[in-house]
């Protein structure tokens, strides 16, 4: 039952993240969700790294935002670099 409450909450945390980033993202549904998950463990990750988390503790739901709208704008930065020439 934790992996669809992380599926969950990952799909809002992305959801939130594409609304805080201006521009349009083409992302689909299954993206966006992968987006929130990945954006919550690269928080918790960098929080454990910085000593800001204990071992094992996860991002707080601030930190899962902050952490997918990085990704986003790193992913659109890949993205759009990818299709000029």
């Amino acid at each position: 039952m934790s992996y669809v409450w992380m599926a969950v909450v990952g799909f809002v945390v992305g959801l939130i993240a594409r609304a805080i980033l201006p521009g349009t993202q083409s992302l689909g549904i299954v993206l966006t969700a992968v987006l929130g998950i990945a954006g919550s463990f690269a928080a918790g990750f960098v929080g454990q790294s910085l000593g800001w988390y204990a071992a094992g503790q996860g991002a707080g739901f601030i930190g899962s935002v902050v952490g997918a709208v990085v990704l986003l704008f790193v992913w659109g930065k890949v993205k759009g670099g990818q299709g000029s020439a």
